[in-house]
Protein backbone atom coordinates (compact mmCIF):
# COMPACT_ATOMS: atom_id res chain seq x y z
CA UNK A 1 0.00 0.00 0.00
CA UNK A 2 1.24 3.12 -0.97
CA UNK A 3 1.37 6.67 1.26
CA UNK A 4 -1.19 9.41 -0.13
CA UNK A 5 1.35 12.24 -0.93
CA UNK A 6 0.96 15.48 0.75
CA UNK A 7 1.18 18.91 -0.77
CA UNK A 8 3.95 21.39 1.29
CA UNK A 9 1.32 22.53 3.00
CA UNK A 10 -0.31 19.70 3.93
CA UNK A 11 3.16 18.50 4.97
CA UNK A 12 3.28 21.08 7.36
CA UNK A 13 0.32 21.24 8.93
CA UNK A 14 0.99 17.26 9.63
CA UNK A 15 4.54 18.07 10.84
CA UNK A 16 2.92 21.10 13.18
CA UNK A 17 0.16 18.36 14.60
CA UNK A 18 2.55 15.71 15.11
CA UNK A 19 5.16 17.70 17.14
CA UNK A 20 3.27 20.20 18.82
CA UNK A 21 -0.60 18.91 19.03
CA UNK A 22 0.16 15.51 19.70
CA UNK A 23 1.68 15.89 22.81
CA UNK A 24 -1.08 18.31 24.33
CA UNK A 25 -3.38 15.75 23.59
CA UNK A 26 -1.14 13.01 25.05
CA UNK A 27 0.12 14.57 28.28
CA UNK A 28 -1.70 12.49 30.98
CA UNK A 29 -1.07 15.61 33.80
CA UNK A 30 -3.78 17.92 34.49
CA UNK A 31 -5.42 20.42 31.72
CA UNK A 32 -3.82 23.83 33.11
CA UNK A 33 -0.56 21.82 33.53
CA UNK A 34 -0.30 21.01 29.82
CA UNK A 35 -1.45 24.58 28.96
CA UNK A 36 1.23 26.34 30.98
CA UNK A 37 3.80 24.61 29.22
CA UNK A 38 2.18 25.95 25.78
CA UNK A 39 2.33 29.17 27.56
CA UNK A 40 5.87 29.04 28.41
CA UNK A 41 6.81 27.78 25.51
CA UNK A 42 5.49 30.27 23.11
CA UNK A 43 5.71 33.56 25.21
CA UNK A 44 9.72 31.80 24.76
CA UNK A 45 9.80 31.05 21.47
CA UNK A 46 8.13 34.67 20.21
CA UNK A 47 11.00 36.08 21.11
CA UNK A 48 14.28 36.86 19.23
CA UNK A 49 16.66 34.06 20.88
CA UNK A 50 16.21 31.12 18.36
CA UNK A 51 19.55 28.64 19.55
CA UNK A 52 18.77 29.34 23.53
CA UNK A 53 14.92 28.89 23.64
CA UNK A 54 14.91 25.66 25.31
CA UNK A 55 17.66 26.54 27.77
CA UNK A 56 15.34 29.57 28.71
CA UNK A 57 12.29 27.14 28.97
CA UNK A 58 14.40 25.03 31.29
CA UNK A 59 15.87 27.82 33.31
CA UNK A 60 12.24 29.15 33.88
CA UNK A 61 10.61 25.50 34.88
CA UNK A 62 13.54 25.44 37.01
CA UNK A 63 13.22 28.66 38.97
CA UNK A 64 9.54 27.98 38.91
CA UNK A 65 9.80 24.92 40.59
CA UNK A 66 11.63 26.59 43.04
CA UNK A 67 10.26 29.71 43.72
CA UNK A 68 6.36 28.78 42.73
CA UNK A 69 5.74 25.04 42.37
CA UNK A 70 2.27 26.01 42.29
CA UNK A 71 3.25 27.81 38.50
CA UNK A 72 4.41 24.59 37.35
CA UNK A 73 4.30 23.68 34.10
CA UNK A 74 4.98 20.45 31.38
CA UNK A 75 8.53 21.76 30.54
CA UNK A 76 8.95 18.92 28.08
CA UNK A 77 5.47 20.39 26.06
CA UNK A 78 6.95 24.11 27.09
CA UNK A 79 10.73 23.16 24.57
CA UNK A 80 8.28 21.63 22.28
CA UNK A 81 6.70 24.70 21.09
CA UNK A 82 9.85 26.53 20.86
CA UNK A 83 10.19 24.91 18.22
CA UNK A 84 7.22 27.25 16.18
CA UNK A 85 10.46 29.96 15.68
CA UNK A 86 13.30 28.07 13.68
CA UNK A 87 15.47 28.66 11.08
CA UNK A 88 13.33 28.76 8.39
CA UNK A 89 10.36 30.59 10.31
CA UNK A 90 12.58 33.10 12.42
CA UNK A 91 13.02 35.71 9.17
CA UNK A 92 9.51 36.35 9.02
CA UNK A 93 9.08 36.62 12.28
CA UNK A 94 11.97 38.30 13.30
CA UNK A 95 10.76 41.33 10.61
CA UNK A 96 7.53 41.12 11.69
CA UNK A 97 9.02 41.65 15.45
CA UNK A 98 11.41 44.77 13.82
CA UNK A 99 8.83 46.11 12.29
CA UNK A 100 6.14 46.44 15.07
CA UNK A 101 9.49 47.63 17.32
CA UNK A 102 9.86 50.53 14.58
CA UNK A 103 5.67 51.14 14.94
CA UNK A 104 6.07 51.39 18.76
CA UNK A 105 8.99 53.73 18.28
CA UNK A 106 7.36 56.04 15.73
CA UNK A 107 9.80 55.38 13.23
CA UNK A 108 7.35 54.36 10.41
CA UNK A 109 9.92 52.93 7.55
CA UNK A 110 13.14 52.93 9.16
CA UNK A 111 13.05 48.88 9.19
CA UNK A 112 14.77 48.91 5.63
CA UNK A 113 13.10 45.88 3.25
CA UNK A 114 12.40 42.61 4.03
CA UNK A 115 15.07 41.06 1.69
CA UNK A 116 18.27 43.55 3.50
CA UNK A 117 16.69 42.23 6.40
CA UNK A 118 16.21 38.18 5.61
CA UNK A 119 20.06 38.30 3.79
CA UNK A 120 21.68 39.81 6.87
CA UNK A 121 19.61 37.16 9.26
CA UNK A 122 20.63 34.37 7.32
CA UNK A 123 24.39 36.00 6.98
CA UNK A 124 24.31 35.88 10.82
CA UNK A 125 23.13 32.42 10.85
CA UNK A 126 25.38 31.15 8.87
CA UNK A 127 28.30 31.76 11.01
CA UNK A 128 31.78 29.49 10.57
CA UNK A 129 32.01 28.60 14.01
CA UNK A 130 31.63 25.98 16.68
CA UNK A 131 27.83 26.24 18.10
CA UNK A 132 28.38 28.35 21.24
CA UNK A 133 30.64 30.57 19.38
CA UNK A 134 27.62 30.45 16.48
CA UNK A 135 24.71 31.47 18.94
CA UNK A 136 27.01 33.90 20.61
CA UNK A 137 27.68 36.06 17.20
CA UNK A 138 23.80 35.55 16.29
CA UNK A 139 22.96 36.93 19.60
CA UNK A 140 25.40 39.89 19.44
CA UNK A 141 24.95 39.75 15.67
CA UNK A 142 21.21 40.51 15.99
CA UNK A 143 21.64 43.24 19.02
CA UNK A 144 23.72 45.10 16.70
CA UNK A 145 21.54 45.54 13.99
CA UNK A 146 18.10 45.71 15.02
CA UNK A 147 18.59 45.75 18.91
CA UNK A 148 15.64 47.39 20.79
CA UNK A 149 13.62 48.14 18.12
CA UNK A 150 13.21 44.01 17.46
CA UNK A 151 13.58 42.86 21.35
CA UNK A 152 10.41 45.77 22.05
CA UNK A 153 8.34 44.55 19.24
CA UNK A 154 8.62 41.27 19.76
CA UNK A 155 6.87 41.74 23.68
CA UNK A 156 3.60 42.09 22.36
CA UNK A 157 3.47 38.93 20.14
CA UNK A 158 5.20 37.12 23.03
CA UNK A 159 2.37 37.97 25.21
CA UNK A 160 -0.53 37.95 22.72
CA UNK A 161 0.37 34.26 21.66
CA UNK A 162 1.70 33.23 25.01
CA UNK A 163 -2.53 34.03 26.30
CA UNK A 164 -4.12 32.64 23.27
CA UNK A 165 -2.30 29.32 23.38
CA UNK A 166 -2.84 28.89 26.81
CA UNK A 167 -6.43 29.39 26.08
CA UNK A 168 -6.26 27.03 22.79
CA UNK A 169 -4.70 24.64 24.66
CA UNK A 170 -6.39 23.95 27.62
CA UNK A 171 -9.90 24.66 26.00
CA UNK A 172 -8.22 21.87 22.95
CA UNK A 173 -7.60 19.47 26.21
CA UNK A 174 -10.70 19.66 27.98
CA UNK A 175 -12.57 18.91 24.97
CA UNK A 176 -10.49 16.35 24.00
CA UNK A 177 -10.78 14.38 27.38
CA UNK A 178 -14.55 15.45 27.27
CA UNK A 179 -14.94 13.36 23.99
CA UNK A 180 -13.02 10.51 25.29
CA UNK A 181 -15.45 9.92 28.59
CA UNK A 182 -18.18 10.04 26.20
Amino acid sequence: MTRPKHNLWQGYRRLLRLRLVIPVLRSPAAADYTARGVFVGLLVAMTPTVGFQMLIVAGIWAAVRLLRPAWDFNVVVGMLWTWLTNVFTAPPIYYLFLLTGEAMLGRWGDAGGYAMFSDRLVELLQTDASFLESLWIYAVGIFDAWGVPMLLGCVPWAFGSAFLGYWWSLRLVQRFRERRRH
